[in-house]
C-alpha cells in the first residue's frame, strides 16, 4: 500500500492524476459546521420548511417540493444558509491544492477546497454547474480566483476547480432539485454540460476518488460521464464494504479500491506529497 500511495503522489506531482472529491472530505476538517451528507443537507432544509414526511431525508425530492410550493429562491436561500460557513481546509486539502494537479473535481457544495486553493495558489479558475431554472441554456459559470465572473472560459484556462453540482461561493449556484438533475442528465451522455476545458484535461489522465461513494445512480452517472475518455487506471478510497452496484461500477470503470480509512490515507498521501512540494 505504501508503494501505491507514493506512486499516486508522484503522479499527482506531474499532473497525471485528477483528484475527485466527495462530501466525506469534510470529515478531515476540524471545524465542520456544514452538512456533510445528502441526508444531513435534506434534514437541514426540511427543518426550516415543512415537506411531506416520506421525503424529509431525500435531498433532491425535498428540494423539488420546496421549489414547487415555495420558490426557487427559497431553495437557494436554504442552501446558502447551510453552507455559509467555510470549514478550515484539512492538511490533505492543502496538499492536493499545492500539488501539480491541473484539475480538481469537487462534488459537494462547500467552499473548503476553494479556500485551500486561495491559500496555496495565485492563479486558478472555478467552473460551476448551473441550474437551468435560473440560467436556461447556460450549463456552467466560470469565476476567477477572486470570485469575479468570467464572460467565457478558455479551452486552456490553466489550473481549474470544477464543481459540477455548483457551490456556495462566489454566486450561490446549485444543482440540487430533481428538475435540476433531470435537465443535466438529459444532456450529459453527449457531454453538453461538461466544460470543453474539463473534457480536454481529463484525456488519458487518472482519477483519484476521495470521500466519495457510488451507492446511488446519480453519483455513478456523474462520475462515469466526467471520467469519459480518461485513462484506464483509477483509484478510490473506500473503507466501507462496497454495495453490489458499487462493485460493478468499480469494475466497469477500472477503479482500484483502496480499503483504508480516509483519515489514514490522507495522512499517508499528505506525507508522500511533501518531497514533491519541496522540489
Amino acid at each position: 500500500m505504501t508503494d501505491l500511495i507514493h506512486d499516486i503522489a508522484r503522479s499527482l506531482g506531474t499532473g497525471a492524476v485528477i483528484p475527485y472529491l466527495g462530501p466525506d472530505m469534510l470529515s478531515l476538517c476540524s471545524d465542520t459546521k456544514v452538512p456533510g451528507t445528502p441526508t444531513a443537507l435534506a434534514e437541514h432544509m426540511t427543518a426550516k420548511v415543512s415537506v411531506p414526511h416520506k421525503i424529509r431525508k431525500r435531498l433532491t425530492q425535498a428540494a423539488q417540493f420546496i421549489e414547487n410550493f415555495k420558490h426557487r429562491k427559497s431553495v437557494v436561500h436554504l442552501m446558502n444558509e447551510a453552507f455559509a460557513t467555510t470549514p478550515t481546509p484539512s492538511a490533505l486539502h492543502l496538499a492536493l491544492a499545492s500539488s501539480g494537479a491541473g484539475l480538481w473535481v469537487d462534488t459537494w457544495y462547500d467552499d473548503t477546497f476553494a479556500a485551500g486553493l486561495a491559500q496555496t495558489a495565485d492563479r486558478w479558475v472555478q467552473v460551476q454547474g448551473l441550474s437551468q431554472s435560473e440560467h436556461f441554456g447556460q450549463w456552467t459559470g466560470a469565476y476567477a480566483a477572486d470570485g469575479t465572473a468570467l464572460a467565457e472560459l478558455s479551452t486552456d484556462p490553466g489550473r481549474m476547480l470544477y464543481k459540477p453540482l455548483g457551490s456556495h461561493g462566489p454566486a450561490g449556484n446549485y444543482l440540487v432539485s430533481d428538475s435540476d438533475f433531470v435537465e443535466v442528465l438529459t444532456e450529459i451522455d453527449i457531454q453538453t454540460p461538461i466544460p470543453a476545458a474539463v473534457q480536454a484535461w481529463r484525456t488519458d489522465r487518472h482519477f483519484l476518488f476521495l470521500g466519495c461513494r457510488f451507492d446511488d445512480q446519480l453519483t455513478r452517472c456523474f462520475a462515469r460521464q466526467i471520467m469519459k475518455r480518461s485513462s484506464e487506471r483509477h483509484w478510490a478510497v473506500l473503507p466501507n464494504e462496497p454495495t453490489r452496484m458499487e462493485t460493478r461500477f468499480l469494475a466497469e470503470q477500472n477503479i482500484t479500491r483502496i480499503d483504508m480509512p480516509l483519515a489514514l490515507f490522507a495522512t499517508a498521501l499528505t506525507a508522500a506529497l511533501q518531497p514533491a512540494l519541496v522540489v
